[in-house]
């Protein structure tokens, strides 16, 4: 990972939505040790959805929006060969980066886990699925994604539940669908950067995959541990109707944040600060400072944690410094 200067133009919707994903999953990371919390706060277990849920759906789609982007950018400038190295290096990289994040931090937060497996495994794992189609059109991205998405719902019911279930995000089999979720949201990202007409087909078509999920949980429950056909398709579409907003807002400067645009720049790198810092909360042996902490505590720390990454994200954006693999 180095440092560079940010001298491409970036597009201040998709900068924002994924520094209010990244916010989001910190501060959910820092919220799941707090006992007392209500259960929206939380993961739902096994069969529900809580806005807690979403969190994630939300990352990967802040990254199925800039990967067509970037996939094309790179074969417009380096060629079909170099451009798949590049990829294939990156989330190789951040899903290496899990594994030691996982090792580090899952001794001192849950023995529980079964698969030394996180949410930069998910990630790694799905960008080098979706690396095998991106040259793909959309159309063809679409339906490839849903036969994957099948594909593994189909694997879930018969033989792997119990191991999904036993594992954080899924494990490594899980990946297959976080894998169709990038995928699918690339497609859906194809109708947002059509410009144009075809714009209007975005929010429209994220609302059909709500609508699609929601059909089959009588008979594919919503879950976020099973990576359920039917969560995949109601956070994929609950994604696109989030940032359909950030757009929409975008364009009017008063409702712009230049926090979440400064977060958005280097999600990765705050991402692995904020579990150092959250050793200042977990590490030491006192229930009442962090396990069993009042609200107005958590409330207090969780927004210093906040406000301590927040000047960071702005220091690097006032600089103009992106850390990037």
């Amino acid at each position: 990972m180095g440092m560079e200067m940010d001298k491409s133009t970036r597009l201040v919707p998709i900068d924002q939505f994924r520094g209010f994903a990244i916010l989001l999953m910190i501060l959910s990371n820092f919220l799941m040790g707090v006992a007392g919390l209500p259960a929206w706060m939380k993961h739902a277990r096994d069969v529900g959805l809580t806005a807690v849920d979403l969190v994630a759906p939300f990352f990967i789609f802040a990254i199925a929006l800039a990967y067509p982007l970037s996939w094309r950018r790179r074969l417009q400038r380096e060629g079909a060969t170099r451009a798949a190295e590049h990829f294939f290096e990156r989330y190789m990289a951040i899903a290496g980066i899990g594994f030691i994040m996982t090792t580090i931090w899952v001794p001192v937060e849950d023995t529980s886990w079964g698969e030394p497996w996180g949410v930069l495994q998910a990630i790694g794992a799905a960008g080098l699925v979706t690396l095998a189609v991106i040259a793909f059109k959309p159309i063809w991205r679409c339906l490839l994604g849903l036969a994957m998405l099948g594909t593994y719902q189909y694997l879930l019911d018969n033989y792997w539940l119990e191991n999904v279930r036993g594992a954080s995000h899924g494990g490594i089999r899980g990946a297959l669908s976080w894998g169709a979720m990038l995928i699918l949201g690339t497609a859906l990202a194809g109708l947002y950067h059509a410009g144009g007409k075809r714009r209007w087909l975005f929010p429209l078509a994220g609302a059909a995959c709500m609508a699609a999920g929601a059909a089959m949980a009588p008979w594919v429950p919503i879950s976020k541990e099973r990576v359920s056909a039917s969560y995949v398709l109601v956070s994929l579409g609950a994604s696109a109707l989030v940032f359909a907003g950030f757009d929409f807002a975008s364009e009017r400067p008063r409702f712009r944040s230049s926090v979440l645009s400064a977060w958005g720049r280097n999600p990765l790198l705050l991402y692995i600060l904020h579990f150092f810092l959250l050793g200042v909360f977990v590490l030491p042996v006192v229930p009442w400072w962090y396990a069993e902490a009042p609200w107005w505590l958590t409330i207090a720390q969780a927004t210093a944690l906040a406000g301590v990454l927040s000047a960071i994200a702005l220091f690097l954006q006032k600089k103009n410094w992106y850390f990037s693999l």
